[in-house]
C-alpha cells in the first residue's frame, strides 16, 4: 500500500486518523501500532512474521548489550549478524548467485548454483538500517534501550517512515514515543496535513506525469535513440526520482507531524547545488547521515592520517550506498561514480568552484548529477554505457521522437521551476515559512483551502491513470 494510492486515501488514512483522534492518550500508540501493522501486512502478509520476530530479537538483544559488561560486543554481533545477514538474503543472495554463476560460466560450467525465488521484503533496506543504529547507539551508551517491546515495535514499525524513511535514529524521537502531547496540536496537524497534500501532488502530478515519458525512452531500442532523444529521457528521469522520492518523504513527514511525531527533513533542495559534496548533503540526507555515523566515522572519518586513506574511505561508503540502493553492479558503479566526484572535490573542484560563477557551479554539478541517473535507471551496465555514449555524440538518425507533449512539456516546465525557484536565498527563506512556521488564521485557511485543491486534483488524476509507480518502493 503506497500513499499515492486510492485505497490508501480514501480507505486507510481516514479510518487511522479517526481512531487516533477519537481515542485516549494511552490507546494511541496501541492505534498507531495495529495500523503499522495492517499496514505492512497489506503489501506483505508474509514478511510481517519475519519482521516481528527479528524485531523481537533485536529488543532483547539491545537489552542484553545494556545490561551486559563482560559480552555486549558479543551482543553487538549478535545484533548486527542478524539483520545484515536477513539484508544479504533477501536482497543480495541471487545478486551473488547470479555473478558466482557467470564467473564459472567463463570455465565451461553452465550453471554452478541454482537461482532461487526470493521476494524482497517492502522497505527492508530501512527498517534494517534502523535497528542497526537501535543496537549500536545502545553499545556507544547514546541511549538506554526501551523497556516496553511494544514502544520499540512502534519505532520501527511506524507507517509513515516504514516503507521508503526517512531513516530515523532512535534518539530523535525518543522522546516522542512516549510523550508527543506538547506537539501533537492543532498546528502541528495543519502543517502535516499540508506536507502530505504537497508531497503527494509532487508524486501525483510531477513524478508519475514524468516517470511514463522517461519509461517509454529508455524501453526504446538503441537503433531509435538519437543524442536529443536520450537527453530528453535523462532529464525526465532526472526529475521524475526527485519528485517520486522528495514528494513521499514529505508525506510521511507530514503524517508524522499529523500525529505529533518531528522527523528529519530528507531534502533541500539538492538541484541547486554547487559541487556533488553539497549535493549529497541536500539529497537524502537521513541516509547521508547514516552512512556518516555508521560507516564513514567507523572508518577514520576525516581524521586518518593519510589523504588516500581519506579518499579510500569516501570512495568505499559511496560503493556501500550504491549497493545499497539494489542488487545490481549498476547501483556499485552509480556510487563509484559519486564518490569519485567527491574525491575530485576535494583534490580540486571545490577551490575552483568559489572561483567561477554559482550558476555555473549549478549547472555543472546538475550535468554530473544526470550523467549518474542515466547509470542508476539503466537496467545494465551495457546500457548505461549505450544511453551515455549517445548522449554525447551527437547522434541524429532523423528518427527523433518528439515526447514533449503539452501535458508532459508543462509538468516539465514546472519540475524545472519548483527544484530550481529556490537558488534564491530569499525564496529559501519563503519555503521554510509556508512548511514549518506557524500558520495562524490567516495561514490556516490558506492552507486548508491548498490543501483540500491538491488533494481533489490527485485524487481525480490518480482516478482517472492507472499508472502510479514508485521508484524506492523495492529499496
Amino acid at each position: 500500500m503506497v500513499f499515492s494510492s486510492i485505497i490508501f486515501l480514501c480507505f486507510f488514512l481516514p479510518c487511522v486518523l479517526l481512531l487516533y483522534f477519537i481515542s485516549g492518550r494511552k490507546s494511541k500508540n496501541i492505534v498507531l501500532l495495529i495500523a503499522s501493522v495492517f499496514f505492512y501486512s497489506w503489501g506483505g502478509p508474509k514478511f510481517i512474521f519475519v519482521i516481528l520476530i527479528t524485531t523481537a530479537f533485536d529488543f532483547v538483544l539491545a537489552n542484553q548489550i545494556y545490561r551486559s559488561k563482560s559480552y555486549k560486543f558479543l551482543f553487538l554481533i549478535l545484533a548486527l549478524s542478524l539483520n545484515v545477514s536477513l539484508l544479504v538474503y533477501f536482497k543480495y543472495s541471487n545478486f551473488f548467485v547470479d555473478n558466482i554463476n557467470t564467473l564459472f560460466g567463463l570455465f565451461g560450467v553452465s550453471q554452478f548454483a541454482p537461482i532461487a525465488k526470493i521476494a524482497l521484503p517492502i522497505g527492508i533496506s530501512f527498517y534494517t538500517f534502523e535497528s542497526i543504529t537501535y543496537s549500536v547507539d545502545v553499545y556507544r551508551g547514546q541511549h538506554k534501550p526501551l523497556n516496553n517491546f511494544f514502544d520499540y515495535l512502534l519505532y520501527i514499525l511506524f507507517f509513515p517512515k516504514l516503507i521508503a524513511g526517512p531513516i530515523i535514529r532512535y534518539h530523535e524521537i525518543e522522546g516522542q514515543l512516549t510523550n508527543r502531547f506538547d506537539t501533537d496540536n492543532i498546528n502541528s496537524k495543519i502543517n502535516g496535513l499540508f506536507r502530505f497534500f504537497v508531497g503527494l501532488s509532487k508524486k501525483v502530478l510531477i513524478a508519475n506525469v514524468l516517470a511514463e515519458q522517461a519509461d517509454k525512452i529508455f524501453a526504446l531500442p538503441i537503433s531509435d535513440l538519437d543524442t536529443l532523444t536520450a537527453w530528453s529521457g535523462a532529464l525526465l528521469y532526472t526529475f521524475q526520482i526527485y519528485f517520486d522520492f522528495s514528494g513521499y518523504s514529505d508525506m510521511a513527514i507530514g503524517l508524522a507531524l499529523v500525529f505529533g511525531f518531528k522527523l528529519t527533513e530528507n531534502f533541500n533542495n539538492p538541484y541547486i547545488s554547487k559541487s556533488i559534496t553539497e549535493f549529497w548533503r541536500r539529497w537524502h540526507i537521513s541516509l547521508g547521515n547514516w552512512m556518516k555515523n555508521y560507516l564513514y566515522i567507523p572508518l577514520g572519518g576525516n581524521k586518518v592520517k593519510s589523504r588516500s586513506r581519506l579518499f579510500f574511505n569516501l570512495w568505499l561508503v559511496f560503493v556501500c550506498s550504491g549497493f545499497w540502493h539494489g542488487a545490481n553492479w549498476t547501483f556499485i558503479v552509480w556510487g563509484v561514480f559519486h564518490g569519485s566526484l567527491l574525491i575530485m572535490d576535494k583534490l580540486f573542484y571545490l577551490k575552483f568552484s568559489q572561483k567561477i560563477p554559482s550558476f555555473i557551479s549549478v549547472a555543472v554539478t546538475f550535468i554530473f548529477v544526470i550523467i549518474g541517473w542515466v547509470v542508476f535507471r539503466s537496467a545494465t551496465i551495457s546500457q548505461a554505457a549505450t544511453y551515455l555514449y549517445t548522449m554525447f555524440s551527437f547522434k541524429n538518425n532523423g528518427n527523433f521522437i518528439y515526447y514533449f507533449e503539452p501535458k508532459v512539456l508543462f509538468t516539465l516546465s514546472y519540475a524545472v521551476l519548483f527544484s530550481f525557484m529556490w537558488y534564491a536565498g530569499e525564496m529559501q527563506n519563503l519555503q521554510k515559512r509556508i512548511l514549518f512556521n506557524d500558520p495562524g488564521t490567516t495561514g490556516t485557511v490558506i492552507k486548508t483551502i491548498a490543501g483540500a485543491l491538491f488533494f481533489i486534483i490527485c485524487l481525480g488524476a490518480l482516478v482517472s491513470d492507472n499508472f502510479n509507480p514508485f521508484i524506492y518502493f523495492r529499496f
